[in-house]
């Protein structure tokens, strides 16, 4: 999500009742390695890079999207130093404030400030910019891996993903372009603990859930790619406590939402194109704005990253 860029599942619920074109080529690749070409960045001038983005029904850049590049953008800056190879810096953190809407259809440009380069410390800002205007602004940690004291919560029970609706078998039955395209063409496989919320609330009105994901298909063996492509997948449905506490589907013609911010804490390496279990909760919503924490875990039990965001979520008075 991103404030001003809305979240793909608002639009693909709301789309399936106001008729929205899909994409031409929309079916032309594989999804996750249409993900791939769109993180494989191409160098444009000194610790500068461009992007293409995924088609979007709606026309607006999904903003898991611009996260994960710009985690690209910052790590290839971080590789290169004269140590890279002998003492690789990880991604350990990155906050971010979304700033505009992005065109799907136009490029993105990615700006690198290499702002220090410590003994094993690294850190980077990255403004990714179209039209000469930024619509992400992020900051990132990297660091050399380190021993020390080592703890983390546990992992709360969940059935077996294999066992949970896909999102094909969510839309079953919806006739529509759109539908097809959020359900069929994702690069990442999401399972919902509680049962999806686009179309329809949820049962119990509770500001918490859980959701299985992972990539498609196999990928790289690069940790860079895979702290990006988690990236990714974390924006996908982090407001949605917020969302189920109040009674609301993303279909909700009143609703009104976009996101603000987002942090993320990469504790420990993990792969993206394994089950990941996405624990979710929401402390608070106040003044127009929800706020939703998450936590990875793998299928071990290792607490792989914690996220946060705030978003502007507002009812329009019907």
């Amino acid at each position: 999500m991103v404030g001003g860029l809305t979240h793909g599942a608002i639009i693909a619920a709301a789309d399936m009742v106001t008729s929205v074109t899909t994409p031409e080529n929309r079916a032309i690749v594989d999804p996750l390695e249409d993900l791939l070409d769109v993180l494989d960045l191409q160098p444009a001038g000194p610790d500068v890079f461009t992007g293409r983005s995924q088609p979007m029904p709606h026309g607006r850049v999904f903003g898991g999207q611009v996260l994960a590049q710009s985690v690209i953008a910052a790590g290839r800056t971080v590789n290169d130093l004269a140590d890279a190879a002998e003492h690789p810096r990880r991604i350990h953190s990155l906050h971010g404030y979304f700033l505009r809407a992005g065109d799907s259809s136009a490029p993105i440009r990615f700006v690198v400030e290499r702002l220090r380069d410590g003994h094993s410390f690294s850190a980077r800002g990255v403004h990714a910019i179209q039209n000469d205007q930024p619509i992400l602004s992020v900051m990132t940690s990297f660091q050399t891996d380190a021993g020390g004291m080592d703890h983390q919560d546990s992992m709360p029970a969940a059935p077996d993903p294999e066992t949970l609706q896909t999102l094909a078998e969510v839309f079953s039955g919806i006739d529509n372009p759109t539908a097809t395209f959020w359900s069929q063409d994702k690069a990442i496989d999401l399972r919902h603990v509680e049962g999806a919320i686009y179309v329809r609330p949820g049962r119990q009105q509770a500001a918490q859930q859980s959701v299985w994901l992972r990539a498609i298909g196999h990928m790289p063996d690069d940790p860079l790619l895979h702290a990006a492509v988690l990236a990714y997948s974390s924006d996908y449905s982090l407001l949605e406590p917020v969302l189920r506490r109040h009674g609301l589907a993303w279909s909700d013609r009143r609703l009104r939402a976009a996101s603000l911010d987002h942090a993320m804490w990469f504790h420990r390496p993990g792969r993206a194109d394994d089950w990941t279990l996405y624990t979710q909760s929401s402390p608070s919503a106040s003044g127009g704005r929800g706020l939703a924490a998450g936590r990875m875990f793998n299928m071990d039990g290792a607490l792989l990253a914690t996220v946060a965001q705030e978003g502007m979520l507002r009812v329009k008075e019907s």
